[in-house]
């Protein structure tokens, strides 16, 4: 039996349609790119769809909205650390950590969180500050306070700098400097960080 390209098209395109977790994942990967490329005021529904090469109404079926869609897609992609650097000295931990920071700051998923962050109006970001607090934020201080509490025990760290004005100094002081001044915080830029306002302010009285 001879079958034509025109009978044979739809079995093809058939068994390649993605469906479920794949389907889900590609539709999520898209609106990654639109947050990271066009932005939040940029993104639409339509152009995660086509990004995604499918139909708009299988965005729709998953996603009402597109707060919705947006933070599920930060929840999935945002990098996450699974331990706080340990190589024996407060300053090397801290600028491994620091580097960590820096290149989940530049990742796709990482401009997709800014552009969310400074395109927002006040009531959008409370849609996302959960998941900005539970996948940046919390984890980024508790390993922080993990790398503090290491140079506590080995004297490098007096006691009484482990409080949240302290660990809140480093993720403060790059955000800002992101934003404001445009700074994509090279090697050099986190060691001067580190050596001129983290080791001082971590150092022991009289030291």
């Amino acid at each position: 039996m001879v079958t034509s390209r025109w009978t044979a098209a739809p079995a093809q395109t058939a068994s390649l349609r993605r469906r479920g977790a794949v389907l889900e994942r590609a539709i999520l990967d898209a609106a990654l790119d639109q947050l990271s490329t066009v932005g939040w005021n940029g993104l639409t529904m339509e152009g995660v769809a086509a990004g995604a090469q499918t139909g708009k109404a299988a965005v729709y079926r998953r996603w009402p909205s597109k707060e919705d869609l947006v933070a599920d897609a930060l929840r999935a992609g945002l990098p996450s650390f699974e331990a706080a650097p340990n190589l024996g000295s407060v300053r090397d931990d801290l600028l491994k950590l620091c580097r960590q920071a820096r290149d989940a700051m530049y990742s796709r998923p990482g401009f997709a969180l800014r552009s969310v962050i400074h395109e927002c109006d006040n009531i959008q970001a409370e849609r996302f500050h959960g998941v900005i607090i539970k996948g940046v934020v919390e984890p980024t201080i508790q390993l922080l306070r993990e790398v503090i509490d290491r140079g506590i025990e080995r004297g490098e760290v007096r006691a009484d700098a482990a409080n949240g004005y302290v660990v809140d100094a480093i993720p403060a002081m790059m955000m800002y400097r992101s934003k404001m001044c445009a700074s994509e915080w090279n090697d050099h830029e986190i060691e001067e960080m580190v050596d001129q306002l983290m080791v001082p302010l971590l150092r022991p009285y009289g030291v």
